[in-house]
Parts: structure tokens; sequence; C-alpha cells
């Protein structure tokens, strides 16, 4: 299962899988990582989240740019998998389009299918927003609302919202301009429209008419957020891949991304070692055994040009390899690197962002906290638990006994543990951590740092308070406060919060074995 620590706090899509792999439900979040955290933390959950819930054996998550998308994502992916604890309407209707008739002089209208003659954008999410567009769209442009051609004009034309072709107040040719020029914008040139609009604005409010500036502003605002690209609803009658890769340690790291008639149906993942050719190698094997899209998207070109050749034989037709240098595809390439980084590379971000947030002059690879648990001074224990990579490395957890302090001193406590693990380690000749957390103030920290002054050590260390999350340095007086998102200042929390808890376990177990003496 993924940890959770790995899923990122980005919008998006997620989805559970039972221990057959089987998907069981879909969801989408505009903060990935706390809403699928919050399965698992809350329990008061309805009897069926709770059966849900127990049976989540796995989990799979695609980020978005923003919630539109992941909230179209998760119908497409429902639609196509059906998962067993998710809502299925039978006569569930997909979203609206827009459509521009096919007419003499052709209308705008919302169209929940496709079959009346015409041309079709979208679809729209937002039922407000997009019928927001058609109204503006029919005023910037005047055009025409009625069903049927009336022999006279009506009040729409006395308003100033139709340009009346019905008593030939505007030729056909004059018309079908107004009419490209619509769908100029629907295809995503929005600029002349929203630049109009503006201005328009801007004299009604000069004029002090309030209640319509802010009609238009209404209008402005509706565009700005129809024009958000939906880049998995993209309307096309054909299959393709986007594949990108990161290239780190000597090994590649890809993500293919499956995209059905406009739908994102499916994200493979690899991992192999790097060659000066992996890409080339990699597309004559990857749809050896996948059936080959007409078009395959891809961040650099081929060296290779024969493999063309080969994938329209396999194909048995035309395919396009596309690099795309801008616009929305270039988008999308972006969105699967953020995928790959998500998936494979959240720890060393992690790590990344500690060192720089730190000034360190080296990656904190291997991280060792420290924490004690007592009741009233009784029972005293310390705990002491190591990350390697952002990663809990429990065989090299250690627990300790407090030998030589009596009663509640916190201080003295952390200065003995921490003088016993890297005695023993200096007398061993065995390797030293990048960094040592104390939990604690800058009086826990103090004594941390006495014992290691003591070692004749320089290991870089800091504390870590639970209050304010606040972080102690050695000679500063001032704490560090990191943002509460900052990968840095997650990393530290659930380094601190393991040795808290494996602090707490073995406090209990040597109480339990002391009360029964």
């Amino acid at each position: 299962m993924v940890p959770l620590q790995n899923i990122p706090h980005d919008p998006g899509c997620y989805l559970f899988k039972d221990s057959h792999g089987k998907i069981i439900y879909i969801g989408k979040a505009k903060d990935l990582k706390k809403r699928v955290s919050s399965y698992f933390l809350k329990k008061d959950h309805d009897p069926k989240t709770a059966a849900l819930v127990s049976s989540i054996n796995d989990v799979e998550f695609f980020i978005t740019s923003n919630e539109v998308e992941a909230l179209i994502l998760e119908s497409n992916l429902i639609l196509k998998h059906k998962p067993k604890y998710n809502i299925l309407l039978k006569e569930s209707r997909r979203y609206a389009f827009i459509l521009v008739t096919e007419e003499r002089y052709p209308r705008l209208m919302v169209a929940r299918d496709k079959e009346q003659q015409g041309r079709y954008y979208g679809p729209y999410v937002s039922a407000e927003q997009r019928d927001m567009i058609i109204k503006s769209l029919r005023s910037a442009f005047l055009i025409r609302t009625c069903s049927k051609m009336p022999k006279k004009a009506c009040l729409r034309y006395h308003l100033r919202l139709c340009s009346a072709p019905c008593i030939g107040a505007i030729s056909e040719e004059e018309y079908s301009s107004s009419i490209k020029d619509a769908e100029h914008y629907l295809k995503g040139n929005e600029k002349e429209l929203a630049l109009r609009l503006k201005q328009e604005m801007r004299e009604f409010s000069s004029r002090m008419m309030y209640e319509k500036a802010k009609i238009i502003r209404d209008q402005i605002a509706a565009i700005d957020e129809i024009s958000t690209r939906q880049k998995f609803e993209q309307d096309k009658r054909y299959d393709e891949d986007m594949i990108n890769y990161i290239i780190s340690d000597g090994k590649v790291y890809l993500i293919v991304f499956n995209i059905i008639k406009g739908m994102l149906a499916a994200k493979k993942e690899y991992v192999f070692d790097y060659s000066g050719d992996f890409l080339e190698e990699f597309i004559t094997q990857h749809y050896a055994d996948n059936p080959v899209p007409r078009e395959i998207i891809l961040p650099c070109e081929l060296n290779d040009s024969s493999i063309k050749q080969y994938l329209e034989k396999m194909r048995d037709g035309a395919v396009n390899i596309n690099v795309p240098k801008k616009g929305d595809k270039l988008e999308l390439l972006y969105l699967v690197r953020r995928n790959i980084e998500a998936a494979f590379f959240a720890e060393s971000q992690m790590v990344n962002s500690l060192r720089d947030e730190l000034s360190l002059n080296s990656n904190p690879n291997v991280i060792e906290c420290f924490d004690i648990s007592n009741i009233s001074g009784t029972s005293s224990v310390g705990s002491m638990v190591q990350f390697r990579n952002a990663k809990p490395d429990k065989p090299n957890y250690r627990r300790f006994k407090i030998k030589t302090v009596v009663g509640s001193d916190d201080f003295a406590s952390i200065k003995e543990i921490v003088m016993r693990r890297y005695s023993r380690l200096k007398v061993e000749n065995l390797q030293m951590p990048d960094l040592i957390v104390i939990d604690g103030g800058p009086g826990q920290l103090n004594s941390a740092l006495s014992a290691l002054n003591e070692l004749g050590l320089k290991i870089p260390i800091i504390s870590l308070a639970k209050k304010l999350e606040e972080i102690y340095l050695p000679g500063r007086l001032v704490p560090l406060r990191l943002k509460r998102d900052s990968k840095a200042l997650r990393l530290l929390i659930q380094i601190r919060d393991e040795a808290h808890r494996f602090a707490i376990n073995y406090h209990r177990l040597v109480r339990s074995k002391e009360m029964m003496r």
C-alpha cells in the first residue's frame, strides 16, 4: 500500500483497491493527502464507509491541475470501472455541451448528447457557468435565440441583444462572421471577447451603473472559470498515449497515461536501468504487448526513425509521434511528470527540502530522532528511531531504559540516551547519522548538544517543539518556523511522531512488567 506520507497535497483522484487489486472506490479531492488520510484517521464512520475502509488494501492516485479536472476525471473513471462502493446512477447523464446548430442562422444551445446536427464544444461541469457563457456569447455577438424565425423583431432586438436576422437587419455573411467569432472563443481564443467585456465594465462603472457593471464582471469571471482547460475531456475520436520520464541515479522512472477518445483511462508506471537508447527500447517492448494508439506524445524526439514505421506496422495504420512545444499537450506532459515525482520521488523531495530549510551542506539521508517517556518520573524510557531516505528503518530503532537519572528530568534523560547511542557508534566505528532530531525545545537540544560535545562529535542537530512545531537550532535564539505545508516540516513531524509512538509503546511495556512484579 502507498504510504500515506507519500501522497501529495495536490488536487486529483484516488482509487482504493482491495486485496485482489480490484478498484472498489474512486473519489476526488482538493487535497489528496488530507482526504485519503481522513478515511484512516476518522473512527466514527457510517457502516458503508467502515466496510469500505476495512476492505482497502492499496491506494492509487492521479494528480490533476485543479478541482475541475479532478471532478471530470472522477466521473470518467467511475463510468469505466464501476466500483462497488460508488453510487452508480443507471440513468445518469454526462455533463452538457454547447451546440452551434447547423441552420441558416445558427444558434447557441445546451445539448445533453450529440444527437443533433452541429458543432459541439465542452463538456462543461458547472451548469451555472455554462449558461453564463452562452448568455455572454449571445449578447456579445448578437446571436438569435428563437427556435423559429419570427416575422417581426422581438424584444431582444430592441434591447440590442439580437441582430434580428428575421427582419434582414443583418446579412447572412455578417451573421456567419459573428458565429465564427463566438466559436473562436469556444475553441479557447477568448482574449478578444474578454477585452471587450472588460471595456464595457469600465464604461458602466465610470457612468456609476454599478448593477450592470456587476453583471459584466460576473460574466468575465464565468469566462475565466470555463476557460480553465479540461485536460481529461478532450473531444477526440481517437486514442493517444502520453509518455514522460525522469532519470535519476542510473534509473529511468517512466509513466504512461492512456487516453481513450479523450478520456483518461489508465496510468502505468515503470522503473528500469538507464541506457542511451532507453526510450526507443521501451517503446518497442511496451507496444509489443499493448495496443498502439493513433498518437503518442513524447517529451523529446526519437533518435531512431524506424520506430515510427514499427508502430504503424503494429497498428496497421498511421501513428503520429508528437513532441509538443506549447499548449495543452505540453501541460499534460508536465502533469505526467508531476505524477512521476509524486509516485517515485516524494521522499527525496522531502529530504532535499529539509536540507535547504536547515541550510545543511549535504542531504540528511539518515536521520535519528530521540524522545523520552515517563509518568511522574517513573518507568522512564527513551526511544530512538532512524529514517533512511525519508522512510522508517525499523531494524535500526533502539530502546533505552533510563539508568542514571532519578525522577522526571527530561534534559538529563535526553543527554544520557544521546551519550549512550553515539559513544557506542564511536567505539564500534559505525556510521553516524546526517541529522539528529530531539523531541522538545531549547532545553532538550542543549542537553543533547552537551553529550555530543563531550564525545567530540560534530553532527547537525535540531529540536522540534510540539506546541507550535518550532525548530530550534544550536546558537540561534529565535526558533525557525516553517510553513505547515512545507515538505521539510512534514518529514520532521512524521519522524518526531514515530519516535513518540515508539517511546510510548516501550514505556507501557516497562510499566506493565513493573506492575506485574
